[in-house]
């Protein structure tokens, strides 16, 4: 192709494909379940039969996320949960594990995001810890508060939460791509760790993604001029990485465990 040309689009995904009959009837909890990836993870997989525990801090949202998966005729529970403070991990575990048993899935995908960039410098130790707190912290803490119930059991599979930003140095903060770099180790240490023990654990790095977050802050001006940087001539949809999350979660990624796989359109290549 002329480098002067505008690459033709990859149409956006209007449903996801396919049909994991494993996943039927297990049980995934999934933090930052209220909207966003989280809410669209959760309805793929309320599609698929999966049993859902939705986690998040905005009570109106996460009941409209809570609907959205009974609707698909699954049993689904929702709590609410600063996933920062261990505390109140351990009673969200004794709840979940009570109404509706041990994860199968496990899914930390709260955290705080990104905003714009900014110098060094002018990062604040709030903003620092905040960033730490709200997407390392919030991953640890989650895992640690129900890894003794599947470790006990044997099985289970872990699916953490990255960024773009933890992999190109560049369109995040500093904070924020720190925060989310040591999520991605995060999820190589307990690969390792966990691996003989019977658990899975993999991690989706997404890039820009179009939720109604993304959708109500990009200019058309701001958008338009970012699809230069992806080659399949698009920015993602929440779809894009529920699906990649389907695979992860499937025994059609029975082999792998440790990677982390970049949702990117092609803008990420490492």
């Amino acid at each position: 192709m002329n480098h002067a040309e505008t690459p033709t689009p990859i149409p956006a995904r209007a449903a996801i494909p396919g049909h994991y009959e494993d996943l039927r009837g297990k049980l995934a909890l999934i933090t930052g379940g209220s909207r966003g990836l989280g809410a669209a993870t959760a309805l793929a997989l309320a599609r698929q039969g999966v049993r859902l525990a939705l986690v998040g801090r905005d009570e109106a949202a996460l009941a409209a996320s809570l609907a959205a998966v009974r609707a698909c005729g699954i049993e689904a529970i929702a709590q609410r949960a600063d996933c920062s403070r261990p505390e109140e991990l351990q009673r969200l575990r004794e709840v979940v594990e009570a109404r509706l048993g041990v994860p199968d899935f496990l899914l930390p995908f709260a955290g705080g995001g990104s905003g714009r960039p900014m110098p060094a410098e002018a990062i604040t130790a709030d903003d620092w810890r905040s960033s730490v707190e709200h997407n390392l912290h919030a991953s640890f803490f989650t895992l640690q508060a129900f890894l003794p119930g599947m470790l006990a059991r044997g099985s289970g599979n872990l699916l953490t939460m990255a960024s773009a930003g933890a992999r190109v140095a560049a369109g995040a903060p500093a904070a924020y791509g720190a925060a989310k770099a040591g999520v991605i180790m995060l999820t190589r240490h307990l690969a390792q760790e966990l691996g003989p023990r019977g658990l899975r654990v993999n991690c989706l790095s997404p890039s820009a993604v179009l939720t109604e977050r993304t959708r109500a802050t990009l200019t058309p001006e701001r958008r338009a001029g970012m699809l230069a940087g992806f080659p399949l001539g698009r920015l993602g949809e929440p779809e894009d990485v529920a699906a990649a999350a389907l695979f992860l979660l499937s025994d059609a990624s029975a082999w792998i465990s440790g990677v982390v796989l970049d949702v990117a359109g092609g803008r990420v290549m490492v």
